[in-house]
């Protein structure tokens, strides 16, 4: 009896050390690049490549490439507002497309760095605008947002400078009295909104999770703390960064009221 019982504690702890290795592996295999992935993908429908390079896209907004990390984020943002993700999803696909029938290096294009410029042009333009939402007018103007891969094709810098033109010209051809794409005027000078001096500990520490995920434009605890986790499946030291750098940003700004 004691020979059978040390038999079946030696095949459960093998059983428990082998279902810890499948569990690692699964994890191995959805962090990083996922590089293996695009293999998989090569022979697959163009529809169904399009949606990788554009979760992809979703990612490099926050200079990670994952399509599982793409699709939580993209969770994350349909949790906080379906319009708002419903625009970003819209400029990343039509950013993408765009690189596509412009014949833009394959590599860039499969790798997402032709989707993050218009899904963030996407995003801002439904921040700023003021007509709330559901305004099915934004549509085309966040498929416009989408051809930031023509001022890349002009040897501009790949980065933001195409996301800050676009939005230039956006709010340069808008205005608060546009009958279709109204946004928030600016605080006219000397008219500054009261500022409370007192200190919350708890709301300057969720202000650190929360700033990762205004970078994202998304102002909600729950989804900013899945972009995180997003950020996290794709690299801890990025997500350890991404804290960071929200954590000095929350003191640096909360050191005025300190003063």
């Amino acid at each position: 009896m004691w020979m059978d019982t040390k038999t079946e504690s030696k095949e459960a702890s093998r059983t428990r050390s082998s279902l810890r290795r499948c569990v690692l592996s699964g994890l191995l295999l959805c962090a990083g690049d996922m590089e293996h992935f695009d293999k998989y993908m090569q022979d697959k429908l163009f529809v169904l490549q399009l949606v990788v390079w554009g979760l992809r896209g979703v990612t490099r907004v926050i200079l990670a490439n994952n399509p599982l990390s793409g699709a939580l984020i993209l969770a994350a943002l349909y949790w906080a507002s379906p319009w708002q993700a419903l625009l970003g999803t819209l400029g990343v696909l039509a950013s993408t497309l765009t690189a596509v029938l412009m014949g833009q290096d394959s590599a860039e294009v499969s790798g997402g760095l032709h989707g993050f410029n218009g899904m963030l042009v996407s995003l801002l333009m439904g921040v700023f605008s003021s007509a709330g939402d559901w305004c099915w007018w934004l549509l085309l103007p966040a498929c416009l947002g989408g051809l930031s891969p023509v001022f890349e094709r002009w040897d501009l810098p790949v980065g933001v400078f195409p996301f800050n033109i676009i939005i230039i010209l956006y709010l340069l051809c808008t205005g608060p009295d546009n009958p279709y794409y109204p946004h928030h005027p600016a605080t006219p000078p000397g008219l500054l909104e009261p500022n409370g001096t007192e200190l919350i500990a708890v709301e300057v520490m969720l202000g650190i999770p929360l700033g990762v995920g205004q970078i994202f434009a998304c102002g909600a605890l729950g989804p900013s703390l899945l972009i995180l986790g997003a950020v996290l499946l794709y690299s801890p030291l990025l997500a350890a960064h991404a804290l960071l750098g929200s954590a000095v940003g929350t003191l640096v700004g909360e050191s005025p009221s300190v003063c």
